[in-house]
Protein backbone atom coordinates (compact mmCIF):
# COMPACT_ATOMS: atom_id res chain seq x y z
CA UNK A 1 0.00 0.00 0.00
CA UNK A 2 3.05 2.21 0.68
CA UNK A 3 4.31 2.05 -2.17
CA UNK A 4 0.83 2.41 -4.20
CA UNK A 5 0.45 5.90 -2.50
CA UNK A 6 3.98 6.79 -2.93
CA UNK A 7 4.10 5.92 -6.86
CA UNK A 8 4.28 9.41 -8.32
CA UNK A 9 7.22 9.44 -6.54
CA UNK A 10 9.14 6.65 -8.86
CA UNK A 11 11.94 7.99 -11.05
CA UNK A 12 10.79 6.50 -14.16
CA UNK A 13 14.54 6.87 -15.82
CA UNK A 14 15.02 3.36 -14.08
CA UNK A 15 13.82 0.31 -15.60
CA UNK A 16 13.68 -2.08 -12.69
CA UNK A 17 11.51 -0.85 -9.85
CA UNK A 18 12.91 -3.03 -6.99
CA UNK A 19 15.35 -1.18 -5.76
CA UNK A 20 12.57 1.50 -5.12
CA UNK A 21 9.97 -1.22 -3.94
CA UNK A 22 12.67 -2.60 -1.17
CA UNK A 23 13.68 0.46 0.04
CA UNK A 24 9.94 1.30 0.78
CA UNK A 25 10.09 -2.06 2.80
CA UNK A 26 13.08 -1.54 4.60
CA UNK A 27 11.39 1.98 6.22
CA UNK A 28 8.68 -0.31 6.62
CA UNK A 29 10.34 -3.11 8.43
CA UNK A 30 11.88 -0.83 10.13
CA UNK A 31 8.38 1.28 11.71
CA UNK A 32 7.35 -2.74 12.25
CA UNK A 33 10.39 -3.19 13.97
CA UNK A 34 9.63 -0.38 16.46
CA UNK A 35 6.62 -0.81 17.09
CA UNK A 36 7.38 -4.85 17.63
CA UNK A 37 10.13 -3.64 20.33
CA UNK A 38 7.48 -1.25 22.15
CA UNK A 39 5.51 -4.57 22.41
CA UNK A 40 8.22 -6.19 24.32
CA UNK A 41 8.48 -4.19 26.54
CA UNK A 42 5.53 -3.78 27.55
CA UNK A 43 5.29 -7.39 27.72
CA UNK A 44 8.25 -7.66 30.14
CA UNK A 45 6.89 -4.96 32.26
CA UNK A 46 3.83 -6.75 32.90
CA UNK A 47 5.44 -10.20 33.18
CA UNK A 48 5.55 -9.24 36.68
CA UNK A 49 1.54 -9.45 37.10
CA UNK A 50 1.28 -12.43 35.11
CA UNK A 51 4.20 -14.23 37.33
CA UNK A 52 7.45 -14.57 36.24
CA UNK A 53 7.18 -18.52 36.16
CA UNK A 54 4.53 -18.40 33.47
CA UNK A 55 6.89 -16.20 31.57
CA UNK A 56 9.97 -18.13 31.69
CA UNK A 57 7.64 -21.85 30.79
CA UNK A 58 6.75 -19.68 27.82
CA UNK A 59 9.68 -18.08 26.90
CA UNK A 60 11.72 -21.95 27.24
CA UNK A 61 8.93 -23.60 25.16
CA UNK A 62 9.69 -21.57 22.41
CA UNK A 63 13.76 -21.19 22.86
CA UNK A 64 13.25 -24.82 22.37
CA UNK A 65 11.13 -25.14 19.48
CA UNK A 66 12.94 -22.43 17.52
CA UNK A 67 16.89 -23.49 18.49
CA UNK A 68 18.59 -21.50 16.19
CA UNK A 69 15.68 -18.36 15.33
CA UNK A 70 16.82 -16.40 18.28
CA UNK A 71 20.69 -16.67 17.67
CA UNK A 72 19.98 -15.40 14.15
CA UNK A 73 17.97 -12.47 15.62
CA UNK A 74 20.14 -11.62 18.16
CA UNK A 75 22.59 -11.48 15.57
CA UNK A 76 20.58 -9.80 12.85
CA UNK A 77 19.35 -7.15 16.43
CA UNK A 78 23.22 -6.84 16.95
CA UNK A 79 24.31 -4.85 13.81
CA UNK A 80 23.46 -1.39 13.20
CA UNK A 81 20.33 -0.93 10.86
CA UNK A 82 22.42 0.67 8.08
CA UNK A 83 24.34 -2.76 7.92
CA UNK A 84 21.28 -4.79 8.32
CA UNK A 85 19.51 -3.46 5.67
CA UNK A 86 22.06 -3.55 3.15
CA UNK A 87 22.50 -7.46 4.76
CA UNK A 88 18.91 -8.53 4.11
CA UNK A 89 18.53 -6.64 1.05
CA UNK A 90 21.61 -8.84 -0.73
CA UNK A 91 20.55 -11.93 1.43
CA UNK A 92 16.96 -12.13 1.14
CA UNK A 93 15.76 -10.11 -1.63
CA UNK A 94 18.90 -11.29 -4.43
CA UNK A 95 19.32 -7.51 -5.14
CA UNK A 96 22.50 -6.54 -6.82
CA UNK A 97 25.60 -4.44 -5.07
CA UNK A 98 24.22 -1.50 -7.45
CA UNK A 99 20.28 -1.98 -6.73
CA UNK A 100 20.81 -1.67 -2.93
CA UNK A 101 23.32 1.44 -3.52
CA UNK A 102 20.84 2.88 -5.78
CA UNK A 103 17.76 2.12 -3.19
CA UNK A 104 19.45 3.19 -0.44
CA UNK A 105 20.72 6.30 -2.01
CA UNK A 106 24.62 5.50 -0.94
CA UNK A 107 27.56 4.62 -3.46
CA UNK A 108 28.45 1.22 -4.35
CA UNK A 109 31.70 0.97 -2.07
CA UNK A 110 29.49 1.88 1.22
CA UNK A 111 27.05 -0.71 0.32
CA UNK A 112 30.76 -3.41 -0.25
CA UNK A 113 31.48 -2.28 3.50
CA UNK A 114 28.68 -2.25 5.29
CA UNK A 115 28.20 -6.15 4.25
CA UNK A 116 31.45 -7.00 4.54
CA UNK A 117 31.13 -5.39 8.36
CA UNK A 118 27.53 -6.89 8.90
CA UNK A 119 29.05 -10.32 7.62
CA UNK A 120 31.72 -10.08 9.81
CA UNK A 121 29.81 -9.19 12.94
CA UNK A 122 27.44 -11.90 12.34
CA UNK A 123 29.76 -14.86 12.31
CA UNK A 124 31.14 -13.51 15.28
CA UNK A 125 28.00 -13.38 18.21
CA UNK A 126 26.73 -16.60 16.65
CA UNK A 127 27.32 -19.68 18.06
CA UNK A 128 30.57 -21.25 16.47
CA UNK A 129 28.28 -24.46 15.15
CA UNK A 130 25.43 -22.32 13.87
CA UNK A 131 28.07 -19.74 12.01
CA UNK A 132 30.02 -23.51 10.50
CA UNK A 133 26.64 -24.17 9.16
CA UNK A 134 26.17 -20.34 7.88
CA UNK A 135 29.62 -20.30 5.84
Amino acid sequence: MRAFRARRTYDHRHDDARPWLFAIAVREIARHHRVEQARYRTLLRSAHDRGEEELADRVADAASAQTWRKPLVEALAGLSRRDRDVLLMIAWADLTYEEVARALQIPVGTVRSRLHRARQQIRKSLPDELALELA
